[in-house]
C-alpha cells in the first residue's frame, strides 16, 4: 500500500539530492527452488532482491544478534527505504546506525527485482498473499543466517506483512514496529478503491486478458488517480494547491509521474489482489514481543474509526498503539515513511526490547 508509484531509481535519484548520503548499499538475490504458492502452484524458483547495510554482528552462540528488516508497501521496493527521510535512521548517530545494525531490505515477491507475473508468466504467476511473501522473507532471513530480527519494521503493505510474519512466525523478531495498516480484513472502501483500480484494468480493451502488447493506459490511469488521492495529506494538499490552478497544475503532475512510473499492468493487479485474505486480528495473541503500532490521522486508507486499534493493540500481550495527530506537515498515507514523526517512538521500542 505505498501509494507513490516511484522507481526504485528515482528514489535513489532524490536521495542524491538529499542533506546527506545513506551508508553504502549492497545488492543481492536469493534463488529458493520449487516454492509452493497457497493457490497449490509451484515456482521452480523464487527470486527475492534485497538490499543490505551494515554488517552482522554476532554473539557467542555465532547468531546475527543485530539484524533489522524492514518492509515496503504495495508497488514498492526496498529502495524507498533509501530516501532521505526515512534513510537518516540509518547515518552515523541515528537510531538505526548502519554501523551498529545490519539492515535487511527485500523486494516482496511481486515487487522489484523479486519474482513476478511481468518476468513471462503474466496472469500464470501463482496467486501469492501476504503469507507467501512473509514465508518467503523467512527463508531469506535463514539464508542470511538470521534466526532471530532484532527489529522488523514495514510501512504501508509492509505494515500488514509484518503483522502476518508476527502471527505465522511468533518470537522471530524481537520487537515489531508496524506503520500505516489496520489487522481487519480488507474491506469497505479500503478495498473498494483496490477493486476498482483492478477493474480498469482489465475493462482497458489493450489489457487483452493479460496478453498485452500496448500497456493498457487508460486502465492504468484510474489507477494512478485513485492512488493519488489514497496516498494524499489534505491540510498539506491544501497548502500546497491553495488555488484551483495549482490544484490542476499538481494534478496533472500527478498523472505524469504515476504514469512514467506506474508498474507492469498484471503486476499491479497481483500486487492490489494479495491483501485478499489478510485478517490477522484473532490471532494477534500469539505476538508476545513487544510491539509499537503506529498511524496517521490524516490517513486515507487506516483512517481513525475503523475498528479500535488501541484496544486490538492491547490483545497483544506488549503491544502499543500510536496516533499521529494531522497536521500541515503530516503526509497522509506517506507519513509511514517520514522517520521525524514517529522515530521517539522507534527508539522507546528499542529500549523497551533489549
Amino acid at each position: 500500500m505505498t501509494m507513490r508509484w516511484i522507481t526504485g531509481l528515482a528514489l535513489l535519484a532524490a536521495l542524491a539530492t538529499g542533506a546527506q548520503a545513506a551508508p553504502a548499499v549492497s545488492e543481492a538475490d536469493f534463488t529458493t527452488t520449487n516454492v509452493r504458492f497457497a493457490d497449490g502452484k509451484t515456482l521452480p524458483e523464487l527470486r527475492q532482491h534485497y538490499r543490505t547495510l551494515g554488517t552482522p554482528v554476532k554473539n557467542a552462540k555465532g547468531e546475527i544478534t543485530n539484524a533489522v528488516m524492514v518492509l515496503h508497501g504495495t508497488g514498492g521496493t526496498g529502495a524507498q527505504f533509501l530516501a532521505p527521510q526515512f534513510a537518516r535512521l540509518f547515518e552515523k548517530g541515528g537510531t538505526l546506525d548502519a554501523a551498529k545494525y545490519f539492515i535487511i531490505l527485500p523486494d516482496a515477491i511481486g515487487h522489484g527485482g523479486s519474482s513476478k507475473p511481468s518476468d513471462g508468466l503474466k496472469m500464470a504467476f501463482p496467486a501469492y498473499d501476504y503469507a507467501d511473501m512473509v514465508k518467503a522473507q523467512g527463508l531469506l532471513l535463514d539464508h542470511l543466517g538470521v534466526k532471530q530480527l532484532r527489529l522488523l519494521m514495514g510501512t504501508s503493505m509492509g505494515c500488514m506483512m509484518g503483522f502476518q510474519f508476527g502471527v505465522d512466525q511468533p518470537g522471530r523478531a524481537k520487537a515489531i514496529m508496524p506503520l500505516a495498516c489496520n489487522v481487519i480484513e480488507i474491506a469497505g472502501r479500503n478495498r473498494m478503491w483496490r477493486a476498482m483500480a483492478i477493474q480498469a484494468i482489465k475493462a482497458d480493451p489493450d489489457w487483452q486478458g493479460g496478453n498485452y502488447t500496448t500497456p493498457p493506459l487508460n486502465g492504468l490511469r484510474v489507477g494512478v488517480a485513485l492512488q493519488a488521492m489514497a496516498s494524499s495529506a489534505p491540510l498539506r494538499m491544501q497548502a500546497d494547491a491553495p488555488t484551483r490552478t495549482a490544484a490542476d497544475t499538481l494534478a496533472a503532475q500527478a498523472m505524469e509521474r504515476g504514469l512514467s512510473a506506474s508498474a507492469d499492468a498484471n503486476d499491479r493487479i497481483y500486487q492490489l489482489e494479495a491483501s485478499r485474505n489478510y485478517k490477522p486480528l484473532a490471532r494477534l495473541a500469539r505476538i508476545r514481543v513487544p510491539v509499537t503500532w503506529v498511524n496517521s490521522a490524516d490517513d486515507f486508507i487506516n483512517p481513525p474509526g475503523v475498528g479500535t486499534p488501541d484496544k486490538w493493540a492491547r490483545s497483544m500481550p506488549q503491544g502499543r498503539f500510536v496516533l499521529i495527530p494531522e497536521s500541515a506537515e503530516t503526509r497522509g498515507h506517506s507519513t509511514h515513511t517520514w522517520s521525524s514523526f514517529w522515530e521517539g517512538e522507534l527508539k522507546a521500542l528499542l529500549a523497551r526490547s533489549q
